[in-house]
């Protein structure tokens, strides 16, 4: 492979690599929303509804490119590595402020409306809540706030990614600039995460919770890992193509091979091809973002601005969306299981934009700066 020209910095994909993220929360949205209307059945549009979860995968390929990349770039150019000082104060900054505002937020809104789960309550589970652990045991994820998992899982990836970053760039590649030695480390990582399906599917006594760690997941950050080398490395990538391995994959998902419709899967092998097709599904929708000039199709769609505009409140949108998508369920008079999911989706997504927007104006100014390089993760 030849080295890719200069048009693969990140600088030059901050709109794009934003816009992405509104397609992602979008998913996300109307999969909740599907869950709540209760097309969650064991058929074709129960597992179309149930797999457009796969927007937590885009979001997690796309974390794993943007916060391994400095260290990519860094040993491709000789140059400083990245301040970890720096980096853990960034995403911090980036994640706690309105994470925290929104889980307070949460517990106040229930301290009136009446509760149908038991979960979460407490000073306990506010406190679980609050330092991002309600994932390690069951009965800790509040109503209005389950979503959160997610988030639970990333963070992790965000502490550990230094030490990867170590490991690959200054242990096995003494330094240098060895895409090869990088390309088979990271190969590594993806593999813990079938090893973690075979350990929590397979083993008596493991915590049921477990199935919704990080090593479940460590694959897709794993796959924008490789997707940052491979951008110093692939000189362009074919966006139609790209997209139609992506819309294959996410068909080929639709089926009973991926499980049933839930993020963990009882069987073993489901839980592995989901997992893969979830990786192959947010690598070719990113790698277009990422390699090769800018201004191809795909490029475009995603850079335009009402797309970008969402992207950049996509963290908030997806922290209060859950919340509002249970009050809309009141509004519209609808039992759980029941309603609309087209009338939810649009109410909530009409509603939570606001909040979403105001959240993100209060807490940007801890964080944000103008001049930085890529899009915020997250």
């Amino acid at each position: 492979m030849t080295p890719g020209p200069a048009a693969n910095a990140p600088g030059r994909r901050t709109d794009s690599l934003t816009g992405i993220r509104a397609l992602a929360m979008m998913l996300v949205c109307a999969t909740h929303a599907g869950f709540w209307t209760g097309k969650y059945t064991d058929d074709f549009e129960g597992w179309f509804f149930a797999r457009l979860e796969v927007g937590v995968a885009i979001f997690f390929v796309l974390s794993g490119y943007l916060l391994f990349s400095p260290w990519v770039r860094a040993l491709r150019e000789d140059g400083p590595k990245p301040d970890v000082q720096q980096y853990f104060w960034h995403r911090a900054r980036r994640i706690l402020p309105a994470y925290w505002l929104t889980v307070l937020g949460v517990y106040l809104i229930f301290l009136w409306r009446e509760d149908t789960s038991t979960l979460g309550h407490g000073v306990g589970g506010l406190l679980r809540n609050l330092t991002l652990t309600q994932i390690y045991g069951f009965g800790h994820l509040h109503s209005g706030l389950t979503q959160t998992w997610s988030l639970a899982t990333e963070v992790v990836f965000y502490l550990l990614l230094p030490v990867f970053a170590w490991l690959i760039c200054r242990v096995i590649c003494r330094g240098r600039w060895r895409p090869g030695r990088m390309i088979a480390a990271v190969s590594v990582l993806m593999l813990i995460t079938p090893a973690w399906a075979v350990l929590t599917h397979e083993s008596a006594g493991i915590d049921i919770t477990a199935r919704l760690w990080a090593p479940a997941f460590l694959a897709w950050f794993a796959g924008g890992m490789l997707l940052a080398i491979l951008a110093q490395l692939v000189r362009s990538w074919h966006p139609l193509l790209s997209i139609l391995v992506a819309i294959f994959a996410f068909q080929i998902s639709c089926t009973s091979l991926a499980g049933e419709p839930t993020i963990t899967p009882n069987s073993m092998s489901a839980t592995i091809i989901k997992s893969v097709l979830y990786l192959v599904i947010g690598f070719c929708l990113i790698a277009p973002l990422a390699i090769g000039p800018a201004g191809n199709w795909w490029d475009k769609a995603m850079s335009r601005p009402v797309v970008v505009w969402f992207g950049e409140i996509s963290y908030e949108f997806f922290l209060v969306h859950v919340i509002v998508m249970e009050l809309v369920m009141d509004l519209l008079d609808y039992p759980i299981f029941t309603g609309s999911v087209v009338g939810v989706f649009i109410v909530t997504v009409v509603l939570s934009t606001p909040v979403a927007w105001a959240l993100h104006r209060v807490t940007a100014p801890l964080w944000h700066r103008k001049t930085a390089p890529v899009a915020a993760v997250r």
